[in-house]
């Protein structure tokens, strides 16, 4: 319901004056608006606080490109917007309904007949989108207005285009969980399917007044959706086969929307028909009370007394005041075990204590496959330092521990009881980790002793550029074998590899940043582990003022070579070949149609070639970076994933098809997956190739293929979509969906 404007409410938004709050939510404000004529709009707004951010911005701008798309019929039509103001907004008109939950509560569980012309409403509103290649993600009957024309969803929020999930990042199951469909609760890709569950879980609510798997914490709803049957008591026993076969766990078993509409109603008649007496009076008394909404504004709060000066601030180290400003942290718990690393979001400046962790950090133990699992972060969640991307959570085969950047610090885990082996004191960040065989090496710092006035001035300064060995028996980190006087120790630094007792890394010289300076220079250079001699620098093309982009995706070293893909200032992907000898460019090379998301994983290569997918499969000569072969010209129009070696072949999923084994030398189709279950196979994940059977992720499960058959044989349920096989333990370690876990190497 309508409620006062606050005191510091906008006056107006183009023609449109603010009468009343319809709502307010983590990204911006509803107003009941009218223009002088007396039109009468909803109109959504961008919080003032986010709006300068691009990303929210450009969430917004999709989200009203999504209100246009659904259409007036099936949505609220947009009438108007203008998403580049300073307080981005757009109009819709105002829907004379009541939304879903609030017509349950005042009629009860509607009559068959109501759900099902609902059901077959709305399945018309989610095939126009869909056909767009849109999903909607957080379809609730809060989302779902009631008209006597029909429904008309809404808040599209965190719609996005399918298979796209740039701009969700910031957390995993993104939606509401009462709602969600199992792959979204996961962290998985919600495709239309997604959208199909919830809207049976809608369904169920509108036929019975409560969800299908209840009420409670969100850490339970979101247990109880991936592991538990739905609740059908009180539904209606004809519609029951159909909504079960709606909420499958399984998305490729789950209907159309055009099936499933024409099995709930034949189209026939009104919608007003169709629906009770006391909704339909409620509708009509809506209609006459919008026009009684009078403007009514509240006054400023009063002002509360000083409080007096705060407290200096405390003296906090440039690493731990950057990732502290950016307000991200992480948990790490050991699942059944008494203890907990656990960490809370910090915002604004230093402060001397942490708030508490939530009460939930400990999220139920996941129903997998696994031998052991932990409970750690997602590696879709990027580390981001005022609006700095940098690479996601790697996974590191060190000895007999997998070793990943958890929240800041380096952790240890036995690869082989999932037992928390250690976690680092000092801040660490995942792009200055390199590891070999039984030793990791950090890019870190030495303190000179320069102490500033304040927390600015602090930020300002850059300590020495150091390098350190990280004991990997007790956690910690040794004295820096050197130091460099001419560099500094700049968050944009990276450690690429390390090969034969040299590491390769990324170090610049300037003043210490949240960002790249166009005044900074950036160097690639090669320093000897066993004696501390740098062998050769190699100058980096300069940055723009406050790029957000590291230099490089992924590097590794074959025979004398450092091959790496690298990323330009203008956002594209290049492959770079350098001698490990010297420095030297011996080639560069565009990669036409590749986004550097897609490539932000371990270099796939051999002696002869660096293979590329993420569209067309690639196989680049390392020794001129010549095309040695295309998959454009042996199977035109096909869509690669990312590749992997093993065996003696070159493995891709091919969208629509599934894994696809190729002769590295020639590009020649060895053989691919039978049967139909690899149709949808997700490519953004890399397969993992064992002894006899390559891993692919479908779904919530990772798929072995046997290959010798060249079928599916058995599979794992996971929340992973990052994969490492850890030979000396003899497991496929996955990482994703706020866990680490193993499962069995067969």
């Amino acid at each position: 319901m309508p409620s006062p404007l606050i005191h510091d409410d906008p006056h107006a938004f183009g023609p449109y004056r603010p009468i009343a709050r319809l709502g307010s939510g983590g990204m911006g404000t509803v107003y009941l608006a009218r223009t002088a004529g007396g039109r009468t709009v909803a109109l959504k707004t961008m919080h003032a606080r986010i709006a300068s951010d691009p990303a929210f911005r450009t969430r917004f701008r999709l989200e009203t490109d999504a209100a246009r798309v659904v259409g007036e019929r099936f949505g609220a039509g947009v009438v108007d917007a203008d998403p580049r103001a300073e307080t981005p907004w757009f109009a819709t008109e105002y829907v004379l309904g009541p939304p879903l939950d609030e017509a349950v509560q005042l009629c009860g569980p509607l009559p068959e007949t109501s759900v099902r012309a609902l059901g077959a409403a709305l399945c018309g509103a989610l095939g126009q989108l869909h056909a767009s290649d849109v999903v909607h993600r957080d379809l609730k009957p809060s989302n779902v207005l009631i008209t006597a024309y029909g429904p008309k969803v809404i808040d599209f929020g965190i719609a996005r285009a399918a298979g796209d999930d740039h701009l969700t990042r910031v957390g995993v199951a993104v939606g509401t969980p009462a709602f969600m469909s199992p792959e979204q609760a996961s962290g998985q890709e919600h495709t239309a399917a997604g959208d199909v569950f919830a809207l049976a879980g809608l369904l169920v609510f509108a036929a019975t007044g409560r969800p299908p798997f209840g009420h409670g914490q969100a850490a339970d709803l979101l247990y109880r959706v991936q592991y538990t049957e739905p609740d059908l008591n009180g539904v209606p026993e004809s519609l029951l086969p159909l909504l079960a076969q709606c909420l499958d766990k399984n998305p490729f078993r789950r209907p159309t929307t055009g099936w499933l509409a024409s099995r709930l109603h034949d189209g026939g008649g009104e919608f007003a028909d169709h629906l009770p007496d006391v909704l339909l009076a409620d509708i009509a008394r809506r209609a006459t009370e919008v026009w009684q909404v009078m403007p009514q504004r509240l006054p400023a709060p009063a002002e509360d007394p000083d409080p007096g000066a705060p407290p200096a601030p405390a003296r906090w180290s440039r690493r731990r005041l950057l990732l502290t400003g950016a307000g991200t942290t992480l948990a790490v718990a050991a699942t059944g075990t008494a203890g907990a690393w656990a960490w809370s979001r910090w915002g604004g400046g230093p402060h001397t204590q942490p708030a508490p962790a939530p009460s939930n950090s400990l999220l139920p133990k996941k129903q997998l496959d696994s031998r052991w699992q932990i409970q750690v972060a997602d590696p879709e969640t990027y580390l981001s330092v005022d609006g700095l991307e940098y690479l996601p959570a790697q996974l590191h085969s060190v000895a007999n521990l997998v070793v990943l950047v958890a929240g800041d610090s380096l952790n240890g885990v036995s690869a082989q009881t999932g037992k928390i082996s250690w976690k680092s004191d000092d801040t660490v960040y995942t792009w200055q980790v390199a590891s070999e065989s039984d030793r990791v090496i950090l890019v870190t710092e030495v303190d000179d002793g320069y102490i500033g006035s304040s927390v600015e001035d602090d930020a300002s300064h850059a300590n020495p550029l150091a390098l350190a060995s990280f004991d990997i028996l007790s956690g910690t980190a040794e004295k820096p074998f050197v130091q460099f006087s001419d560099l500094n120790a700049l968050p944009e630094n990276q450690a690429l590899c390390i090969a034969d007792g040299v590491l390769y890394l990324v170090a610049g010289r300037g003043e210490f940043s949240q960002g790249f300076l166009s005044s900074q220079s950036w160097y690639v250079l090669a320093v000897d582990i066993g004696t501390g001699k740098r062998l050769w620098t190699a100058p980096l093309p300069k940055r723009r003022q406050d790029s957000s982009q590291l230099y490089f995706l992924a590097a590794s070293v074959v025979g004398n070579r450092l091959v790496a893909l690298q990323e330009a200032d203008d956002g594209s992907v290049h492959a770079v070949v350098r001698d490990t000898r010297t420095g030297t460019v011996r080639w560069d090379r565009k990669l036409d149609g590749v986004a550097p998301d897609q490539v932000r994983q371990p270099l796939v290569t051999d002696a002869q070639h660096l293979y590329v997918g993420a569209g067309p499969l690639r196989a680049l000569r390392l020794g001129d970076g010549g095309v040695a072969w295309d998959s454009k010209s042996a199977r035109p129009g096909r869509t690669y994933g990312l590749p992997a070696l093993g065996k003696g072949s070159l493995y891709a999923v091919e969208k629509g098809l599934g894994l696809v084994a190729f002769d590295p030398a020639t590009g020649r189709v060895k053989w691919q997956e039978k049967g139909a279950q690899g149709a949808k196979a997700d490519l953004k994940t890399a397969p993992v190739v064992g002894p006899d059977y390559a891993y692919t992720k479908r779904g919530g499960r990772l798929w072995a293929i046997d290959l010798s058959s060249h079928a599916p044989d058995h599979s794992y349920r996971t929340t992973g979509d990052r994969f490492m096989i850890h030979e000396k333990a003899g497991e496929i370690i996955a990482l994703g969906g706020h866990f680490l876990a193993a499962f069995p190497l067969r």
